[in-house]
């Protein structure tokens, strides 16, 4: 058996969003541009989709744009939201603990000649309002926080940070990455009060390589992608229509399911830390974060990519942090102060709707092999 704990690096494709792509492949497969029924009817299954998309995420059809996966959401919209805002001012405003698809065009910003300040996170892995406070100026022309942290499962204060730069900093533009927030916790864009939000469907059993960015009606943002004047002209290129159907079948399960599921992952969560501090004592959690499927814990001491390795030979998947390190040391532990040893044994567990006890049992009992065979200062 293999027992799945890593759904905040990719989930399962559910059966039903399989079976849409299928169907948008093989008897829907006209170019939605088209003029004649073929592309007419693809056309149609397409908005259709997009208000199927809209109404899981709590806004309006035409403020949805499709995109490839989360990472071009990110930079789709911190590239035109510092683009509108050119003539306010070259100042941005982000988090240390940020995924990589948000610190990097940053860092690409900051190399033009803009000027990025980085919030550093508290101790428990959220980012405090007084740091934001004190970092907002007149010519901050953008803000960037996450909603919920891909390694920690920390809720970021996305909503009252809004209110706070619209009082602060009120030509600012506000983007937050909700790609592990989608469907894990409640929330919409008009809620939260923010101008652009990133998600993704491979967190929520749709298959890789689609996502959507949310833009706000009004905002009046420049094209991202030249072309053929597909997405209302922001976004050009040929839709992904089997993609798209599949997010859409994701999304519709996912918000009929949205409760259940919370509960499901909330209930692992609580049984996996019951299961350690009976089994494994000297792993610690890392952080206090609240979002129900993200468990962040360490075995300070050890290499984490040693565990995970072992872990993997015996079936069970989890994560060393995030998978777009590749390996590399993650700046999440590193920005929140960790010692080396804890940072070096860091690792995350992550749950979807779909994940089993019996899957966290076997990561627990694949500790206590770990601890006897190789780990022997663990117990």
């Amino acid at each position: 058996m293999t027992a799945y704990l890593d759904n905040a690096a990719t989930t399962p494709v559910s059966e039903a969003a399989a079976q849409a792509a299928l169907e948008a492949m093989r008897e829907g497969w006209g170019n939605p541009s088209s003029r004649y029924p073929l592309g007419s009817r693809a056309a149609a299954r397409l908005r259709q989709d997009r208000e199927t998309v809209a109404r899981a995420l709590g806004c309006r059809a035409d403020e949805i744009f499709f995109t490839s996966c989360g990472t071009e959401g990110d930079n789709w919209a911190i590239q035109a939201a510092v683009h509108k805002n050119r003539r306010v001012g070259k100042h941005i405003i982000t988090t240390a603990i940020e995924h990589a698809a948000v610190l990097e065009p940053c860092r690409r910003l900051e190399q033009a000649g803009y000027e990025v300040t980085c919030l550093p996170p508290n101790r428990d892995g959220s980012v405090s309002l007084e740091a934001l406070e004190a970092a907002l100026r007149p010519d901050t022309v953008l803000v960037s926080m996450m909603l919920v942290n891909n390694e920690l499962g920390s809720v970021l204060p996305v909503r009252e940070a809004v209110r706070l730069t619209r009082r602060l900093a009120p030509k600012a533009l506000f983007h937050t990455d909700a790609v592990q927030g989608f469907l894990k916790i409640p929330f919409t864009p008009k809620e939260l009060g923010v101008d652009l939000l990133t998600v993704s469907g491979h967190k929520i059993h749709a298959p890789k390589g689609v996502g959507a960015l949310y833009i706000r009606s009004g905002l009046g943002l420049e094209p991202f992608i030249l072309g053929g004047g597909q997405e209302r002209g922001l976004r050009s290129g040929t839709e992904a229509t089997a993609q798209i159907a599949a997010l859409a079948a994701a999304c519709r399960e996912g918000k009929e399911r949205f409760d259940r599921d919370v509960a499901h992952m909330e209930e692992l969560k609580a049984y996996t830390l019951e299961q350690l501090a009976l089994r494994v004592p000297k792993a610690k959690r890392v952080g206090a974060g609240t979002a129900p499927h993200i468990l962040a814990l360490t075995l300070p001491g050890y290499k984490a990519e040693v565990l995970v390795r072992v872990l993997g030979d015996m079936g069970v998947c989890v994560s060393a942090g995030s998978a777009c390190h590749r390996g590399k040391p993650s700046h999440v532990y590193a920005a929140m102060g960790l010692s080396k040893g804890e940072r070096d044994g860091s690792f995350r567990v992550s749950f979807s709707g779909e994940t089993r006890r019996e899957e966290v049992d076997a990561l627990v009992d694949g500790l206590v092999r770990a601890r006897d065979g190789l780990f022997t200062t663990m117990s």
